[in-house]
């Protein structure tokens, strides 16, 4: 598969065989200063009802849309939507939030979209296996860089992506990626938004993170 960081917590996940899938696609405007999405999908999963998460309209090529908890399959792909917060106080200040699980070229991802809590182990338990985790690291409106850093010793996931982290196109009040990044071991800063993964067996065994950049 290949993934491609449009900005943002938004990817386009591009299987083996060309199914297109866009996540949490943003609306230009405000500090979100990413350029539009000029992509087109199958699916777009949305993981809630903020504009910087869920402007499905940018997207082409009438996609289906999965948002909210349950299980869906669309298009032969099984989405598994769990029901977190976005924030610490179960939703009294910024709503709730939908994780999103699924698997693409047998390969299981996981899409935090605006996690704003250290997970239960009731939810660790839904999200199961986890080989490739997209994570928001910026704090403020979800959790921060030691959050996200005990999120992923809950998952063990094999991949890392960051993401909803400042950048020179995001002028939320949030952090960079850097916090996240200190200390850590396994590090692959990309030149590059793109990155591809053929085969679960050629992932590595100990968690890698791979910070992209943004294409938009």
């Amino acid at each position: 598969m290949i993934i491609k960081w449009l900005g943002h917590a938004c990817f386009l996940i591009t299987s083996k065989e060309g199914l297109r899938i866009i996540t949490d696609p943003y609306t230009v405007g405000g500090d979100i200063n990413y350029s539009p999405i000029n992509e087109s999908a199958s699916i777009v999963s949305v993981s809630h009802s903020h504009s910087d998460h869920n402007n499905v309209s940018a997207v082409r090529g009438k996609p289906e849309v999965v948002k909210d908890n349950g299980i869906r399959t669309i298009k032969g792909i099984q989405f598994k939507g769990i029901a977190t917060y976005h924030d610490t106080s179960q939703g009294k200040q910024r709503g709730t939030n939908t994780v999103f699980c699924f698997s693409l070229d047998d390969i299981s991802l996981c899409h935090l979209g605006d996690l704003g809590h250290e997970l239960s182990q009731e939810q660790v338990e839904q999200i199961g296996t986890v080989d490739i985790l997209f994570i928001p690291v910026g704090g403020f409106y979800t959790i921060n860089a030691s959050q996200a850093g005990q999120v992923c010793d809950k998952l063990k996931p094999k991949i890392v992506i960051p993401m909803h982290f400042k950048t020179s196109k995001c002028g939320l009040p949030i952090a960079g990626v850097e916090d996240f990044l200190k200390g850590k071991r396994n590090v692959r800063e990309m030149d590059s938004s793109t990155v591809e993964f053929h085969k679960l067996e050629e992932l590595p065994m100990s968690t890698e993170i791979v910070v992209l950049k943004p294409a938009l």
